[in-house]
């Protein structure tokens, strides 16, 4: 299909990007859409600080008759490239119909604004910032998705490895069923390691999140965590503020344990909230007229029955010595009393095995791959640029 692809600087254009997904996602009961709101507030600085260090344009391509028929962003993070030693852009937020011509446009229109800014290499899906989503669906299509990853159909990866793209990283998720009770494992090693080191968990009130920030606290620890992984940017106190901002008050804080050491410093913490896929799903990614209802009342009223993991972190001087124990210790028998049945973890490095051996006393399943793409991106033909 011949098609155009332009930036979306209009009105129009924005709206056509952000309703995109409903013509691909229509009855896929295993797409969960993202918040119109939150995908508007993307682009805008004073939503997001991560604007500050980063180029962002929206493509959206057109087919001959006008109609909108795929969608991409390209982002260059001068930050990552700075720490990364690269010059890399990258794209995100892609959809498109079933058409080579189409997605061939949609990343070509990226590579030329990369390559006019200098940069040599392409990647994606990923976003400004690792709390993006990032990493396109490779396996289990059939599973549905959630708030916080990509759902994508199967023929998205096929037509990247057509276009010459191959893997730069994977990631993949943890499924477990709520045990009974905490596995002896977790109780010996959190005991030996309490009294070893004296430790304790701790439970953060709205005082200390907004008054004493700790939420910052929360984002250095995070930075030191995830300093070495893949593609990982820190976050600046700014940013920090403003995840706080729009996040921490839809949280239940019980569900947030801290581990602090016996001078009050975090040394891990684990982030968790009740799903929200079917909540979302009746939304149709809007907030009104009933959208808020259903968010509300999963997130505070009627849970679904699963839990969300969203991040895991322990100090680099810290890991390899059972912390996780606490938090597990802790977050198990609140889970059961909060009548969550299943656990499924944010996406994890394949590679990254200190955390995914974690899981093993509680009988894990793996799935949900998803995969960084990537390609060199040769200079401009002369004449050309």
């Amino acid at each position: 299909m011949k098609c155009i692809v332009k930036i979306a600087s209009t009105k129009q254009q924005k709206n056509d990007f952000v309703a995109f997904p409903r013509k691909i996602y229509r009855g896929n009961s295993c797409y969960v859409p993202d918040l119109e709101r939150d995908v508007r507030g993307w682009f805008e600085p004073e939503h997001n600080p991560g604007l500050r260090h980063c180029e962002v344009v929206p493509f959206v391509a057109y087919s001959e008759g006008g109609e909108p028929v795929g969608r991409i962003v390209g982002i260059i993070n001068h930050k990552a490239n700075q720490i990364w030693r690269g010059s890399c852009v990258r794209f995100g937020w892609i959809e498109f119909i079933d058409d080579i011509d189409v997605s061939a446009a949609l990343l070509k229109a990226v590579e030329d604004w990369g390559r006019a800014k200098g940069m040599d290499s392409i990647q994606g899906p990923l976003g400004i910032s690792d709390f993006d989503k990032e990493g396109m669906l490779v396996e289990d299509f059939d599973k549905k998705g959630s708030a916080v990853t990509i759902y994508n159909p199967p023929y998205y990866p096929e037509h990247m490895a057509r276009l010459g793209f191959g893997k730069k990283a994977d990631w993949v998720q943890i499924r477990v069923e709520i045990p009974e009770e905490v596995p002896s494992r977790f109780v010996r090693v959190q005991k030996l390691v309490s009294e070893m080191y004296g430790l304790k968990v701790k439970k953060l009130t709205p005082h200390e999140v907004f008054k004493e920030n700790y939420g910052r606290k929360i984002f250095h620890l995070l930075n030191d965590a995830y300093s070495q992984l893949f593609g990982y940017t820190p976050h600046s106190d700014e940013e920090a503020d403003a995840f706080v901002l729009q996040y921490i008050r839809m949280l239940d804080l019980r569900m947030l344990p801290m581990v602090e050491d016996g001078e009050g410093n975090l040394i891990a913490c684990c982030i968790t909230m009740p799903g929200i896929t079917r909540a979302l799903q009746k939304s149709g990614g809007r907030l009104f007229p009933l959208g808020w209802y259903h968010l509300l009342r999963s997130l505070k009223f009627k849970h679904e029955d699963e839990v969300e993991l969203l991040l895991i972190a322990v100090h680099p001087q810290w890991q390899a010595l059972g912390i996780n124990a606490l938090l597990f210790a802790d977050l198990i028998p609140l889970f059961k009393e909060m009548g969550f049945r299943y656990a499924e973890t944010g996406p994890m490095l394949e590679d990254n095995m200190k955390v995914l051996t974690q899981w093993k006393a509680l009988n894990p399943t793996t799935f949900k791959r998803r995969r960084c793409f990537g390609k060199e991106i040769k200079a401009f033909p002369k004449g050309d640029k």
